[in-house]
């Protein structure tokens, strides 16, 4: 953990190029600390290069990569645009014939929901350390105020992370019975710009859980043997007049319950959840075997 009163160094650079986009590497680090690895926070972003006139992707010079490092870091971030693409395609219409990652979450997102079937048409007889997802939702309301704009008249997109990490922190502690201790934030989009003015509604569940615990990669805070929380926020635009509501956000947290030895599992309750905890749970999956 950071000390507020010692130095930070902030640096950053391109890990991945795709064809119009980057992802960019940020991290920071305490200058004061006497250990090795005195790096406390890492973060991705990704940029897509438009024509300035016709704002339509303009291809990218290729990035080689020439260290291990770098090749690790080049691949993981090839692994998260496949995946956010896989997510792309499975909004698409019917009748579109489906990948071969995009049928092997269908896949598993089928035996997912299979085993929630008890809790679904038998829950005396289901198991009592499951919960289906419904059960750990939770949600609030705010319309979003001028002091939260950015320097293009929107509601900045830091402020939207703050507010869908307390609710996702509150999720996550009303789940678990323990104040959880945050650890990641493992994936933002920005689907749909958010105006002064917009009614926002942030949705909130419990994704999945590891009640064994996960190694997450030794970059991550102390978590060994900790059970683990992942929680999905929705921002939704809501408009009442026009009686139809947007989503603008997607956010992913990882938790920890440093207190408890395990948690219950979470199972989803229609093939919807099944198919994004199917597809969390692999990109996640991936994303670990791939860091250091």
């Amino acid at each position: 953990r950071p000390d507020i009163g010692s130095d930070q160094h902030l640096s950053g650079k391109v890990t991945w190029v795709g064809s119009s986009s980057m992802e960019i590497r940020m991290k920071i680090s305490d200058t004061t600390s006497e250990e090795d690895d005195n790096e406390w926070l890492e973060a991705y972003f990704t940029f897509v290069t438009l024509h300035p006139e016709t704002k339509r992707a303009i291809k990218m010079r290729p990035l080689l990569p020439e260290t291990n490092e770098e090749r690790a870091h080049f691949e993981l971030g090839a692994v998260k645009a496949r995946a956010k693409k896989d997510a792309r395609r499975s909004k698409s219409r019917l009748g579109k014939q489906l990948s071969d990652s995009s049928l092997k979450i269908d896949v598993r997102a089928a035996e997912l929901l299979e085993e929630a079937g008890p809790m679904l048409r038998m829950p005396s007889l289901a198991d009592p350390d499951a919960l289906l997802m419904d059960r750990t939702a939770q949600s609030n309301a705010m319309v979003a105020q001028p002091q939260a704009r950015n320097l293009h008249n929107r509601i900045f997109g830091g402020f939207l992370m703050r507010r869908a990490f307390e609710l996702a922190f509150a999720t996550a502690y009303m789940f678990g019975g323990d104040r959880p201790r945050f650890l990641e934030v493992d994936d933002v989009s920005f689907d749909k710009p958010v105006d002064v003015g917009d009614l926002l509604v942030f949705k909130s569940l419990v994704l999945y859980t590891d009640p064994g615990g996960r190694n997450l990669g030794t970059y991550v805070d102390k978590h060994d043997g900790m059970p683990l929380v992942n929680v999905e926020v929705e921002c939704w635009v809501t408009c009442p007049e026009a009686k139809k509501a947007e989503v603008s956000n997607h956010f992913y947290f990882k938790f920890a319950l440093p207190n408890k030895t395990t948690c219950r599992r979470v199972l989803p309750a229609n093939i919807d959840q099944a198919r994004r905890q199917a597809l969390r749970m692999t990109v996640d999956e991936t994303e670990v075997e791939l860091r250091p």
